[in-house]
């Protein structure tokens, strides 16, 4: 409400890999396609600014899990868009997360780095290999549990260091890190409140809404 209270705008995208208009949308971000997941996420993006909801300076992209995939290559592919991101318990290293202890069972989903035909997909959807050194990238926020059961916490400790070694912006990168905390299920309350509190702290200070009032 803090954030809608300030003239902040909320929308959510539909981007294909999900299964919210059926199996043919699905597949249509599955493996060798899951390009099109972050394509549409900067599609969205460009349609906001064009509409007049947002600019570059005061629009964010947000995703977690598997989503993690679409606000990294988002970022990664348009970074001149965003003024800011938060990757929340995301997969970052597409390459190496099939050798974590949850890995095997996303195979189905992504691929495999052991099957030449799925690697350059897989290659393609990590962050992690596709940011490049002397970058001005938006500011982000990765916020991870250290007790993840389902994406090692590992991902978003490399992503930042990448991030922070790699850009130029001057922008934070910054890494939350609950020591009590795993994929987000079981967190309690004040955990919730918490982490919410500091993703729009972040997003509004990197909007230069910090200090504002309705």
């Amino acid at each position: 409400m803090v954030w809608l209270e300030r003239g902040g705008v909320l929308a959510f995208a539909n981007v294909r890999g999900s299964g919210v208009y059926g199996n043919d949308w699905y597949q249509a971000g599955f493996k060798a396609t899951k390009s099109n997941t972050w394509k549409d996420g900067v599609a969205c993006a460009q349609y906001l600014i064009k509409l007049g909801y947002a600019t570059p300076k005061t629009l964010a992209v947000m995703g977690a899990s598997a989503g993690g995939i679409f606000v990294g290559r988002s970022v990664t592919s348009a970074l001149e868009l965003f003024a800011a991101a938060v990757f929340n318990v995301g997969v970052m290293d597409a390459i190496r997360s099939e050798e974590s202890a949850n890995g095997i069972t996303n195979i189905s989903e992504f691929g495999s780095t052991r099957n030449a035909a799925e690697f350059p997909a897989l290659l393609e959807m990590s962050t992690y290999h596709n940011i490049q050194d002397n970058t001005p990238y938006p500011a982000v926020l990765l916020l991870h549990g250290m007790n993840d059961p389902r994406v090692d916490v590992w991902e978003s400790g490399k992503a930042a260091a990448r991030l922070q070694a790699a850009s130029t912006s001057g922008k934070p990168v910054l890494l939350r890190l609950d020591l009590q905390a795993g994929h987000g299920l079981g967190s309690t309350a004040a955990q919730r409140y918490a982490q919410a509190a500091d993703i729009y702290s972040f997003l509004l200070w990197q909007m230069g809404r910090a200090q504002s009032r309705p």
